[in-house]
């Protein structure tokens, strides 16, 4: 109790900040001889037992004083890092800030100094996140996708969705994947039936497609504009993993943009890697010396839950009709190294729950419309009902690893399709059969247009159990429609059981079930 009343006590100073001052919610302008701002807040990730990691950006050449402490007084406070914030980085900085003790609520103050006048300093600017546990504790998360797509931007009420999500206040949000939409140009006004949508907040970067650096760099500065987003990342860590849209619209390395006249660099690859720097400039996603710009990783949240995140678009093949018999470099979507190392860290996990955060759904049908004759596969699932072929030959590997290895108590969450759903695959009811039954849960979008359902693949069985959709003849509703949807899961520390609530933008609860763990 005393942890949640903190939290409320920081939350309340947060949204004081923000009803009092235009620099959180708006891009600061530099004016010679004025004082460094912090132009977009601050954000947190990847936390673990012994800290996590921090992010913000100033407006100009500034040193950042990080200082942490454990009262939202900073008493006794301690300066930890100084970080330079330079133009190669766009005067965004982050740190990981480590040898912090486990279930430690963390304050962090960062305090920019002009780099051309020592005399010139911010205020401070002022975050907060929980440290991972190391005992047995209720836990609670949420997790969705898909911000700022379709060219619905930041209106009169802004990103809603992330204000209902912090209400709950989470121990951390998953965002996976779709995190901006650099594909998506948006317009000042949008005709919608009987009505005009209005994005109200607008910026140079948003109004085409993104190809250069800066303006990818621009489509995440937007998105942290919003009000509700840039309150929440003040008072929850974000774990960030990536799909298409932060590059371009169902990327791979077959994707070809020669008819695409909105773009005049054609190098899907160039614009990948000018993606991926600002994806990491941009997000307090930690770093991986090994091998900088992964996204898949572990984050271990005590004895009750660890978190696999995947990556389905860095080392996939090109996006094909997916029937191949084998599993070659144009099928895969894993890659070897990436799903040996989830066979590894799965089987050493000790953690109750080992959720699998997965950036596309594995039996939902999801196309690459190439042309009006040719569809390709976009996610894991061919279409195909029978034995699995391309794509799906990687999940099957992994499915009887688990069900071989007695791995227990898996759960996959996904976003991408832009609707709602709960998923159950059986074996009882698969082409293939060499696994065990399991849940997977789909939510979002978050602040962007609302399709489907989608048809489902029966490869490996799924039943769906529940799921909300626009009706049939509507897609593309626009936020103002309230179909924005988001997951909840909580973890109770005593039993271990855990809680999947299906959840909309109203704080509606639109399903839930309770999964009992299992032991060996």
């Amino acid at each position: 109790m005393s942890f949640r009343a903190s939290r409320m006590s920081r939350r309340s100073l947060l949204m004081s900040g923000l009803a009092t001052g235009s620099l959180l919610a708006m891009p600061a302008i530099s004016r010679a001889g004025s004082r460094p701002v912090f132009t977009h807040g601050v954000q947190s990730g990847d936390t673990t037992a012994q800290g996590g990691m921090v992010w913000t950006r100033a407006d100009r050449p500034a040193r950042i004083a990080l200082d942490v402490a454990t009262n939202e007084s900073f008493q006794n406070a301690r300066q930890v890092a100084t970080l330079n914030a330079l133009p190669e980085s766009d005067y965004a900085v982050k740190a990981m800030l480590q040898g912090i003790e486990g279930d430690q609520t963390v304050f962090y103050r960062m305090t920019a100094t002009d780099l051309t006048d020592s005399n010139a300093s911010s205020e401070p600017v002022i975050g907060q996140f929980r440290t991972a546990p190391t005992t047995r504790r209720d836990i609670r998360f949420v997790w969705s996708g898909d911000t700022a797509g379709q060219g619905w931007g930041i209106d009169d009420e802004g990103m809603r969705t992330y204000a209902t999500m912090a209400a709950h206040e989470p121990d951390f949000f998953i965002h996976s994947g779709d995190t901006i939409y650099a594909d998506g140009p948006m317009q000042d006004e949008v005709e919608i039936e009987g009505s005009i949508w209005r994005n109200t907040v607008l910026t140079d970067e948003v109004r085409k497609v993104a190809e250069t650096l800066d303006e990818f760099r621009g489509r995440w500065k937007y998105n942290q504009m919003d009000q509700h987003a840039q309150a929440m990342s003040a008072m929850v860590p974000t774990l960030f993993q990536w799909d298409d849209h932060e590059v371009v619209n169902n990327w791979s390395p077959g994707k070809d943009l020669t008819d695409d006249d909105r773009y005049t660099e054609k190098s899907v690859a160039l614009l990948t890697a000018r993606a991926q720097r600002a994806f990491h400039e941009m997000t307090p996603i930690s770093y991986t010396p090994a091998e900088p710009g992964r996204v898949y990783r572990k984050i271990a949240y005590g004895p009750l839950l660890d978190i696999f995140f995947l990556d389905l678009r860095s080392y996939r093949g090109a996006n094909s009709e997916g029937m191949e018999d084998e599993v070659t470099a144009q099928s895969q979507v894993l890659g070897k190294a990436q799903l040996d190392w989830l066979k590894a860290a799965l089987k050493a996990s000790g953690a109750t729950w080992k959720v699998i955060a997965c950036d596309m759904p594995i039996g939902v049908n999801v196309w690459d419309k190439v042309s009006e004759d040719q569809k390709y596969v976009e996610a894991i699932a061919n279409g195909d009902p029978g034995a699995p072929k391309g794509r799906e030959l990687e999940f099957a590997q992994l499915l009887r690893f688990i069900r071989d290895e007695k791995i227990l108590n898996t759960v996959w969450l996904t976003a991408d399709v832009h609707y709602t759903a709960a998923h159950e695959y059986h074996p009882d009811r698969a082409s293939f059969q060499d696994f065990e039954p399991f849940w997977e849960f789909v939510s979002g979008p978050l602040h962007a247009g609302t399709f489907g359902p989608n048809d489902m693949d029966m490869t490996f069985g799924p039943e769906v159990k529940f799921v909300k959709a626009p009706a049939p003849g509507q897609a593309n509703l626009p936020p103002s429609a309230g179909m924005q949807f988001f997951g909840m899961v909580d973890i109770e520390g005593a039993s271990g059981q855990m809680t999947v609530r299906l959840m909309d933008r109203a704080d509606q609860e639109l399903w839930s079930i309770t999964l009992d763990p299992k032991t060996a």
